[in-house]
């Protein structure tokens, strides 16, 4: 969009979206509207990923009868039909059988009101030529992503930063309150992106530009939607959440094209392939990857046994360190802003060999941020206990014990001291402490040492904790369900749906995310966190509710990421990554991070006395990032 006179190029809108090539590989197209005196410069983009309705009848930019709206969306609106039949009863006529013309005609009924009745994922943008505005929306959940930047008389929006890059006039600054919160966190939420004049649009809102104004307004209240019908009764709470779910999996599984799903062996996607299997009339097919010769990593053994329980057509794939180390370059190269999250590696490989079959999959995730699946829910059910030992045998005795002792993610027994350390570490007397200590990747303390300070200035703002704590305050009730809307508002969105999306759109796959169904997030958070933490145990009612269609082994199985082995890698066949992005010349060269300290990191992972994998892959990965984009 342009109010400065002049014509948005179509050259401009072709360059950028070749780059977006690899989210729609099945056709494309262009809107242009020629600026004059008086009127907006516009130009729209598309690049399509036919799922609905392979027909040219869906192709995008879209407009309505008179072409006074037009629209470019990307995702799934799951209850397309229903909304179709109503549009259809008050007269609309469509020319495809699309989901996205359902979207069309709801705004020419409806307005940006239209969008609260939307179940799905989305990012829309739609231009109303009779009001001179456009609307940005993006759904619920942050499934899909939407950046934009406004900037010297113009507007881009793109659902990536390295479109956007595309246009020579957008700004490159680096946001230092962005490099404090990757460092804090592992990711970057938004609103907030790696270039400080280009932002994320948050979950749930509308942003709307009219003639060079913006707001943006959320059409979506989480916390409103849950109290509206708190849910207390256990059974009352399990015959609903069955039906909710059951009912987002039969939606889901809606397409014109093959459909499979992700089966890491875990109780979420075991739960979703459950689902699946009772909605379909053939055999699901199920994928997953393990690690040759890392049991503590490979969870295949839990995935064949939920495949065969419901007698999927299961896709096996084992991992070695040179299937990962072909896989790194690719990954690292699809962030246009750091993002630290390693398990993005295999996620990148299953997506791979899952598109090989099908061009749709189902995940298991939302699970943990809804039902309290992670180990620091339950280090929160635990901690009341801890604070009954007397304060000088934890400070004096257990606290020293523990971090004396070594700790890697490479053995069980490694890995449990690395837990306990974890826990004591984050023991603090308030919660938003406790959530911090729980979650951050370098403390603060690390971060100042590691940043060091500009104009006599700390580089680091320490706006991670300020989020945080705003989070925590805004959910009124008990200590799981605020850590968890924490999560769900910043976490989800921010690292585990921004891996997906990017990881599967890589390799032109749609993943689709049936747990995170509005209406299943309603429902989650109208429950009491004592219905999903119970007796230390997390997922208490997600397995109570769905056990009958699980293996038994599942049952009682303990909570296990879907990680690679990067601590054991980085010592050997990845050092490689850590000698070309870590070494002291690079680092002296980039001129932002402070030697001595990564130096003291790589000792502590060579010689086992500490995991420190985590915070030099985050290093590594904003070190590549760097290299193709940044600029100090």
């Amino acid at each position: 969009m342009r109010d400065d006179g002049k014509p948005v190029r179509e050259e401009l809108i072709r360059i950028m979206t070749a780059v977006l090539a690899h989210r729609g590989p099945d056709g494309e197209g262009i809107y242009l509207r020629p600026a004059d005196a008086s009127a907006t410069a516009v130009g729209l983009g598309h690049k399509r990923l036919s799922i609905i309705d392979l027909s040219e009848a869906g192709h995008q930019p879209m407009s309505n009868e008179d072409n006074t709206v037009w629209m470019v969306f990307n995702g799934e609106i799951y209850n397309f039909r229903s909304l179709r039949e109503e549009l259809e009863h008050k007269g609309h006529k469509f020319k495809s059988r699309t989901d996205g013309e359902v979207v069309l005609h709801m705004f020419e009924e409806e307005g940006v009101e239209a969008f609260k009745r939307l179940e799905g994922m989305f990012a829309i943008a739609i231009w109303d030529e009779k009001r001179e505005a456009l609307h940005l929306c993006r759904d619920q959940a942050g499934i899909k992503p939407l950046v934009y930047c406004r900037h010297n008389g113009f507007f881009i929006f793109a659902s990536e930063i390295k479109s956007i890059l595309r246009d020579s006039e957008a700004p490159r600054d680096m946001d230092w309150d962005a490099l404090s919160l990757y460092l804090t966190l592992n990711y970057i939420p938004a609103p907030y992106t790696i270039f400080s004049g280009i932002r994320k649009l948050r979950p749930g809102h509308v942003l709307s530009w009219r003639k060079g104004e913006i707001s943006e307004e959320p059409y979506w209240d989480l916390i409103a939607a849950a109290r509206r019908e708190p849910v207390r009764d256990f059974e009352a709470a399990k015959s609903a959440l069955f039906g909710a779910m059951e009912d987002a999996v039969r939606m889901q599984m809606v397409a014109d094209v093959p459909v499979g799903a992700f089966l890491s062996g875990g109780i979420d996607s075991s739960i979703v392939v459950g689902l699946m299997a009772r909605n379909s009339g053939r055999p699901v097919k199920t994928y997953t990857i393990g690690y040759k010769d890392m049991p503590l990593f490979d969870e295949t053994a839990y995935a064949r046994e939920a495949a065969a329980f419901n007698q999927t057509d299961h896709h096996e794939f084992m991992l070695g360190a040179r299937e990962v180390i072909e896989a790194i370059p690719k990954v690292l190269e699809a962030q246009d802003e750091p993002f630290g999250d390693s398990s993005a590696v295999p996620v990148y490989i299953v997506a791979r060999e899952t598109a090989r079959d099908v061009k749709v999959a189902l995940s298991g995730d939302g699970g943990d941020e809804l039902f309290a699946g992670y180990c620091m829910y339950r280090g929160e059910g635990l901690y009341e206990k801890y604070r009954r030992i007397p304060a000088w045998i934890r400070r004096g005795v257990i606290e020293p014990f523990c971090h004396a002792l070594p700790d890697s993610r490479d053995a069980r027994l490694a890995d449990r001291v690395r837990i306990a350390k974890k826990f004591v570490r984050g023991a603090k007397a308030t919660l938003p402490e406790r959530f911090m200590a729980w979650n951050e990747i370098f403390s603060a303390e690390l971060r100042r040492d590691l940043l060091g300070s500009r104009g006599g200035r700390s580089c680091d703002s320490g706006i991670g904790r300020e989020i945080a704590a705003a989070r925590l305050d805004e959910w009124q009730g008990d200590s799981i369900n605020r850590m968890l809307y924490a999560d769900f508002k910043e976490s989800l969105p921010g690292d585990m749906l921004r891996k997906v999306d990017s990881m599967s759109m890589a390799r032109s796959l749609e993943v689709r995310v049936p747990i995170l169904d509005r209406r299943v997030c309603e429902l989650a958070f109208a429950m009491e966190g004592g219905l999903k933490m119970r007796k230390g145990r997390g997922k208490y009612i997600l397995l109570e509710t769905f056990k009958d269609i699980l293996p038994r082994s599942l049952h009682n199985r303990p909570k296990a990421g879907f990680e690679m082995p990067v601590g054991k890698w980085l010592k050997t066949d990845l050092k490689f990554l850590l000698d070309e992005y870590l070494a002291r010349d690079a680092v002296a060269r980039q001129g932002i991070f402070n030697f001595a300290i990564i130096d003291r990191l790589a000792a502590a992972l060579a010689d086992g006395r500490a995991d420190t994998s985590w915070q030099l892959w985050n290093l590594v990965a904003f070190q590549v990032w760097h290299r193709r984009y940044g600029k100090t």
